[in-house]
């Protein structure tokens, strides 16, 4: 009883973070209560106050405002990279799983390679490939997730295909694809769903990397990364600026973490 409380809280408390920071992230996309890009001179790294809740940055622009876009952007970026890795991931890990031999070696070969190397440094190596920006990043941490997704379906359907449904399938001359799309990849939606959920934390945790160092989102677009990098001058000038962008981040992160280890 106890444990299926701390279960309920800690996924109610995971979805309550994630509502407060991905709702006005979403919102940011279409709207926000200020320019992000407007600079005003004569707001440069001004405090909280009625009109500016969080304040303003180095060139006077609303630092709500830019969260709020920023966020969306970050989030944007997280979502077209787990479904990017997901989905390519969740293929080659069927079809090597399902059907073994030569090819399965062949590209769980080539997968270990890869897994071998941090998802961010091999993220990094992407992007000198395929040039910075929002959609640069996304196609190079999304190439760089796939392998960890291919792992971990192939994983699955090793230990699944040959089960009685599976089997039963067979006899009832359900083909191959079917099988593994129909019968036998709904059951592992429990692991799948898990490694989803951690995909966005790292995503979200690369994506704000890269923009840190300068070579991920660029201006004038704004990501929480690339906001974290330019508040840390002025974090004595306006502590606001990076801990309400930092705390935005870690709120992300938390209840992302809450939600996938219940769901684990």
């Amino acid at each position: 009883m106890k444990k299926q409380k701390k279960m309920n809280f800690n996924i109610i408390l995971g979805c309550i973070l994630l509502a407060i920071t991905l709702i006005p992230a979403l919102i940011g996309l279409v709207w926000t209560p200020y320019d992000p890009q407007k600079m005003d001179s004569s707001l440069k790294l001004a405090g909280s106050g009625i009109r500016h809740i969080f304040g303003c940055d180095n060139f006077g622009r609303d630092i709500f405002s830019r969260i709020m876009s920023g966020s969306g952007i970050t989030v944007m970026i997280a979502v077209g990279t787990v479904a990017l890795g997901s989905i390519l991931g969740t293929v080659i890990g069927a079809f090597t799983g399902y059907f073994g031999g030569l090819i399965d070696e062949a590209l769980m070969r080539i997968n270990d390679v890869a897994l071998a190397f941090p998802s961010l440094l091999l993220a990094l190596v992407m992007v000198s490939l395929l040039g910075t920006g929002k959609y640069q990043v996304m196609l190079a941490l999304g190439i760089a997730f796939i392998p960890s997704y291919a792992r971990i379906v192939r994983s699955e359907y090793i230990r699944i295909k040959n089960l009685d449904f599976v089997k039963a399938a067979r006899l009832a001359g359900a083909g191959d694809l079917r099988i593994m799309f129909v019968h036998i990849l709904p059951n592992t939606k429990t692991v799948l769903l898990s490694s989803v959920m951690i995909g966005f934390n790292n995503a979200i945790l690369a994506e704000a990397g890269l923009s840190f160092l300068g070579i991920g989102v660029q201006p004038p677009d704004a990501s929480l990364g690339r906001m974290l990098s330019e508040a840390q001058s002025y974090m004595f000038v306006n502590p606001g600026y990076v801990l309400f962008t930092g705390a935005t981040i870690v709120m992300i992160i938390l209840g992302f973490s809450l939600i996938s280890k219940e769901i684990g």
